[in-house]
């Protein structure tokens, strides 16, 4: 399978068209942004790794029933998948105080919650990707009260399967951000991805941050938390 032109450049990825309209190829960028694009930077070697987790993850999830748009890693950067249409929403999960949570709710970081929260923000940077409830969602034709339920299920589901096996390799899943897609049948499809781009990873003993946070707040070894992350869940 090879690109073709490229249908959309993001923040951390490019996504290239193939020969076959059902599937395009998704390739990760070594950039990295932070406050809705405000600090921009490069993270060495970012790209390898989070493409290389995401479908780690991906897999683990197609193999416990949740339909994702994975089909196939093509390279260390690209990766084969199926074409959705996103839903607007970005979907948040946490499982401990952290980041923007701890900072609109003016609580200390670290508190673990007897039961995850979910958040729904809209997906649109001119915007700032602002809260919104589900109501907001349906009021705005952004997704159908059937999905918004199918994507509530999932996400919680994916919490527990992620936590579980990262707890076993000795990582926290604090929170983490997931967007879902359309397939052209309307399925719901997880899509995007899972990495230290978009979830907090602490380590179980010290809560070390091994994630984005450090490239955010400035707390220097971005490179070494996002190599360590990769090494304890695939062994590189």
């Amino acid at each position: 399978m090879e690109k073709r032109e490229q249908m959309y450049e993001g923040k951390a990825k490019k996504v290239f068209a193939t020969d076959d309209d059902s599937l395009c190829i998704v390739s990760y960028k070594d950039d990295a942004t932070a406050f809705n694009g405000e600090k921009r930077g490069t993270i060495m070697g970012k790209g390898v790794i989070n493409n290389r987790l995401t479908n780690r993850l991906m897999r683990l999830l197609m193999d416990n029933g949740i339909p994702t748009h994975f089909v196939e890693e093509l390279s260390e950067r690209d990766t084969l998948v199926r074409r959705v249409s996103i839903v607007p929403l970005e979907v948040i999960i946490r499982n401990i105080s952290a980041g923007s949570f701890a900072k609109r709710y003016g609580v200390e970081e670290g508190i673990v919650f007897a039961r995850p929260t979910i958040e729904f923000s809209y997906k649109n940077d001119e915007l700032g990707d602002p809260l919104m409830n589900s109501y907001h969602a349906l009021a705005l034709g952004l997704a159908t009260e059937e999905e918004i339920d199918t994507i509530k299920a999932y996400s919680f589901k994916i919490n527990e399967l992620l936590k579980a096996f990262l707890l076993e390799h000795g990582i926290e899943l604090v929170d983490f951000k997931l967007e879902f897609g359309r397939l052209p049948d309307g399925t719901i499809v997880l899509a995007d991805e899972i990495s230290p781009d978009t979830c907090r990873f602490w380590d179980v003993e010290t809560h070390e941050k091994l994630d984005k946070d450090r490239f955010r707040r400035d707390l220097g070894g971005v490179e070494d938390a996002y190599q360590e992350v990769m090494r304890r869940i695939i062994g590189d």
